[in-house]
């Protein structure tokens, strides 16, 4: 089958809006079918400019660097457009969730710590401004 021919998958009824699902999948080599209600895959949901990223991202092992190159954008314009391309998956990473809940602890416990007495606010505000 001459790719070039497929289209992309809808994922939205072109009327209401509404999610769509797959139903048949057909074998052109052995014209075998397979009748169902299927999942459109989230890969599948991305726009061009989210797959080519996407693509860009993972020859470059993952590398925001690489994508920087590839593209020719910076490094701010390729850590937004991962950030973009997460959120289009419906994922969160892992580092900025830890990272937020490490830093949350943190700046809790400072604050406790004034609050006690046990540091002044000009303490507090050094260490809340080394966290940041």
């Amino acid at each position: 089958m001459d790719r070039n021919r497929l289209h992309r998958i809808p994922h939205k009824d072109p009327v209401s809006g509404g999610e769509l699902f797959i139903s048949e999948l057909t074998s052109e080599e052995t014209g075998i079918t397979i009748r169902g209600n299927f999942e459109i895959p989230r890969y599948a949901r991305l726009d061009p400019d989210q797959i080519e990223f996407l693509e860009i991202f993972l020859k470059s092992r993952g590398m925001l660097n690489g994508v920087e190159r590839e593209l020719g954008i910076s490094y701010p314009t390729a850590k937004a457009r991962l950030d973009t391309l997460l959120n289009a998956l419906g994922l969160t990473p892992y580092e900025t969730k830890e990272r937020g809940d490490k830093l949350s602890g943190k700046r809790k416990q400072i604050l406790e710590q004034l609050e006690k007495g046990e540091i002044t606010a000009e303490e507090a505000k050094r260490k809340l401004g080394v966290l940041s």
